[in-house]
């Protein structure tokens, strides 16, 4: 089942701009799409298309990597051997899971140059970056990030109406309250099921949440799969599994050591950095000085990490219970969560400003007099000005944070948000947004 992308949209800017200098690159965690998306543009987009999927290709083929220094004879053996025929400047090659093949790669560089036809490659962050030590990374490359699905691809496969959504955005006022507890259980769903297109295929075709859950938990053990060729040892592995954890304690950074139970060290550090680059998690970083610039200020010593999809957030909480016996989905829906299960908000409005490709940014400054500190979620920037969010999972009565952020940099800030469950509002200066209009927040900030 293919469903709607909006990187699709991006894929038809980079041909009609791009394609004779660049090639593209659709970098992402495993099981976003990445290549359901590329096979659809080549056969929609071109009147013919090669697909290599270096996962599974003979020998036969690999080979004709081996020398590409007569071009004419690379592709004649390429059509022969995938009996297609290619079209100078109307033809497209895939080169799917590009990782695997690093010479594939390096080869990219030539078969750009030569301008006979446009190249799509899809790959896995975490094993490229571990496969491409001995080659030359190709400068003739563009990327293209792809995300799980966000809130309005999950609408379109569901045949919702996300558009009414945007027109009770900009209409900025109270849509009462059993509207809006259907819109929030809708948006509960759509949490429950995440935005892997497998697990939403799975929810279109009316498939149970124990059969979502278990869809998911073979995502999260290909993940772990990918992880141990990075690290035997199997700590990149358990940070993994630590963010829930550290997300619900509410503490101010992510704590490595807290998450191994070794003392921080440069592998470890090194470790991170994989896990950000495997793109199955979002990494917020401290802004030390929201008036002066949040990426200029960003400290890389204080973040926070998030899972990229917050539906295998639901499954690696309970990931240690049969899927049938976790009554998280139905406490989900039904609104009946715990509240110190409110950080699940937290995930998914982190998973929705990152598939707006905005980075995550927050900001924490000591109490006066106090050693606790005052936290602000999430910053977006806008030119000069900045957007502060303060997340809660139900209650909004106390907003201490943002309250003194306002007094703080009132100077800086273009809107101070709360968002929530409850009902658009807007007073003393702030406005409440409930979750679901988020997206169109972002919207406004691009």
């Amino acid at each position: 089942m293919y469903f709607q992308r909006k990187a699709y949209k991006k894929l038809a800017e980079w041909k009609a701009k791009y394609a004779d200098k660049y090639a593209v690159l659709l970098e992402g965690a495993r099981r976003v799409g990445k290549s359901t998306i590329a096979e659809h543009f080549a056969k929609s987009e071109y009147k013919s298309y090669i697909l290599i999927d270096f996962s599974k290709e003979n020998d036969e083929l690999l080979s004709c990597f081996n020398d590409i220094t007569d071009l004419d004879v690379f592709f004649l053996r390429l059509q022969t051997i995938k009996k297609t025929e290619l079209y100078e400047h109307e033809s497209v090659i895939i080169f799917d899971e590009i990782q695997l093949f690093p010479k594939a790669r390096q080869a990219i560089k030539h078969l750009v140059k030569d301008g006979r036809y446009h190249y799509i490659e899809t790959g896995s962050l975490i094993s490229i970056k571990k496969n491409v030590k001995n080659i030359l990374i190709p400068s003739e490359e563009m990327k293209i990030s792809i995300y799980p699905m966000d809130y309005e691809e999950f609408c379109d496969a569901t045949k919702s109406s996300f558009s009414i959504l945007g027109k009770l955005y900009d209409n900025k006022k109270s849509i009462g309250q059993q509207v809006n507890r259907k819109l929030m259980r809708d948006i509960r769903i759509y949490m429950a099921v995440g935005g892997m297109p497998q697990a939403v295929e799975a929810y279109v075709n009316g498939k149970s949440f124990a059969a979502i859950d278990q869809i998911k938990r073979q995502i999260i053990l290909l993940y772990e799969d990918d992880f141990k060729k990075l690290d035997p040892s199997g700590e990149l592995s358990t940070i993994y599994h630590s963010i829930p954890a550290q997300l619900s304690k509410g503490t101010k950074r992510f704590r490595l050591g807290v998450a191994t139970g070794r003392r921080r060290t440069s592998k470890s550090d090194k470790l991170i950095y994989n896990l950000i680059d495997s793109k199955t998690v979002l990494p917020s970083f401290n802004s030390t000085d929201p008036r002066v610039s949040l990426s200029l200020t960003k400290d890389l010593e204080s973040y926070k990490l998030y899972i990229a999809d917050t539906g295998l957030f639901i499954t690696l909480m309970f990931i240690d219970r049969p899927a049938a016996e976790n009554e998280i989905y139905a406490k989900l829906l039904a609104d009946k969560l715990p509240a110190n299960l409110g950080y699940l908000y937290e995930n998914l409005v982190a998973q929705i400003i990152a598939a707006s490709d905005h980075e995550l940014f927050y900001h924490t400054w000591q109490k006066q007099g106090s050693t606790h500190y005052y936290e602000i979620d999430f910053l977006i920037s806008n030119g000069s000005k900045i957007s502060a969010i303060e997340v809660k999972s139900s209650g909004i009565g106390n907003h201490e944070s943002i309250i003194e952020f306002q007094k703080k940099y009132s100077q800086h800030i273009k809107e101070c948000l709360i968002v929530s469950q409850k009902d658009i509002d807007r007073k003393d200066g702030i406005t409440y947004l409930p979750v679901y209009l988020m997206p169109f927040l972002l919207m406004d900030n691009n």
